[in-house]
Formats: structure tokens, sequence, C-alpha cells
């Protein structure tokens, strides 16, 4: 088990942290945080850490690009607590939302090809009416982020006559995951604004040819990165034992 294992091969967080490019302080953090397994201690009070801890480290260091740093610290802190079965769960989970977004890129991509004068507003396959609760659920925000892409015309939700509620059609959904993805990828809200009112007016796909291209490549990145992520994390686990 891991616990003999540590007793071979004696390094300081220092040597650790040069090899990675990090900080001293910065492993101290991962090991307090359960990312790292528990160093032993000399009678000084010095941590002494072992080949283990470096492979944990690595293993962590390389789940980040891919599952972001949320999920890699809870996959490596579920591992050191011999929880593997809930560390493998976070990760299917990680790979669900991958799958989720390539989804929603095919629909937006879909969608717009779709797009003619006449139907611009309303031809957006593949999405459905939501309500804004669902809505930020689905897309991982606050409803009162929906709220402010409504006030800069990002998005358009007619309400409902009677309860006065939001109602997001089936277009306004498209345009909604179209503005988060694009959010994601550093847009900023004023540069949105018009590839938003160009899909509306059958701009068609030209006009977002360079983002529908960055946001393929980052999902392909994610993909390579969880790759290199699971590599890492299965030579943790042999070391581990």
């Amino acid at each position: 088990m891991s616990r003999n294992l540590q007793t071979s091969g004696k390094l300081r967080p220092v040597d650790l942290a040069r090899r990675h490019g990090l900080s001293t302080q910065a492993v101290r953090n991962y090991e307090e945080a359960g990312i790292l397994p528990t160093a032993e201690r000399t009678a000084s009070g010095y941590r002494v850490c072992t080949p283990l801890h470096e492979r944990a480290l690595a293993a962590f260091l390389a789940l980040v690009p891919g599952h972001g740093h949320a999920t890699a610290t809870a996959v490596m802190q579920a591992v050191n607590r011999d929880a593997v079965d809930e560390a493998f769960q976070l990760i299917d989970e990680s790979h669900d939302r991958l799958l989720h977004d390539r989804r929603t890129l095919r629909a937006v991509e879909d969608a717009l090809r779709g797009l003619t004068a006449e139907s611009a507003g309303s031809d957006a396959a593949g999405f459905r009416q939501m309500f804004i609760g669902p809505l930020a659920e689905e897309l991982g925000v606050r409803p009162a982020t929906l709220r402010k892409w409504e006030a800069a015309g990002l998005v358009r939700p007619r309400r409902d006559p009677v309860t006065r509620y939001r109602v997001y059609e089936p277009a306004d959904v498209r345009d909604a995951h179209l503005v988060h993805q694009l959010r994601r990828g550093g847009h900023l809200l004023e540069r949105i604004a018009p590839l938003i009112t160009q899909v509306r007016t059958a701009g068609g796909l030209e006009p977002l040819e360079g983002a529908l291209r960055d946001w393929r490549g980052r999902l392909s990145d994610r993909g390579r990165a969880m790759l290199r992520g699971a590599a890492a994390l299965d030579a943790y686990l042999v070391q581990r034992g």
C-alpha cells in the first residue's frame, strides 16, 4: 500500500516544487488540501516527501487542464482516502460535460446552417423551450447572468402573459448556449452582440466561423488533456498499489 511506498526515496517539498515549476508553498498547500498523500515529518517537523508524492503531484497537474482545478482536486482527494470509485465517478461526470459541450456545438452548427432570412428567429433544431432556472442550471451560470445577457440584447425571452415568467423559446436557448460558449472563449459581451445579431438576421455561419473553429479546438484540447490526465492518474494508482 502507499504507506509502505512512502518510505523509499526521500524528497523535500522544494524538490517537488522545482521539478514542476511550482512554489514550495504550493506543494505544502496541496498536501494540506489532500491532493497529495500526507507526508511524514522529521523530528524537527519538516515534511519528508517520496516518489509517491511526486507521482501524485504529476497526476494532479495532468488532470487540471482537462477537468479543471476543482474536479482534479476532488479526484485526488478521493483517491488519497481510498475512495477510488468516487474518483472514477467524478471523471465520468467530467467526460459527460465534455460530451454535452460537443453536442451543444453540433446543435449550434446545425441550427446556424439551417438559418434563412425567414426562419432566423425560429430555426433552432436540437433545443427546447425552457424557463430561466433550468436554462441557467444547464449552462452552469446564475439566473442573474441570463438577465444580464437579456439586458445586453443577447437573449430575448418572452414573458408568459399570466405568470410573467421568462420563457426561452428554442431559438433563445440556442442563442444562450452560443453566448455562453463565446464568453467561455474570452469574448466580451460587446463583441458577441454583433455576432448574435447576424445569426438572427440569417448571417449564416460565416461571421461565426472563427469562434466555432476555436470552440472545436478547445473541445479537442480538453479531450486530449483528459487522456493525458487519465494516464498520469493510472500511473499514480499503480504506484499506490
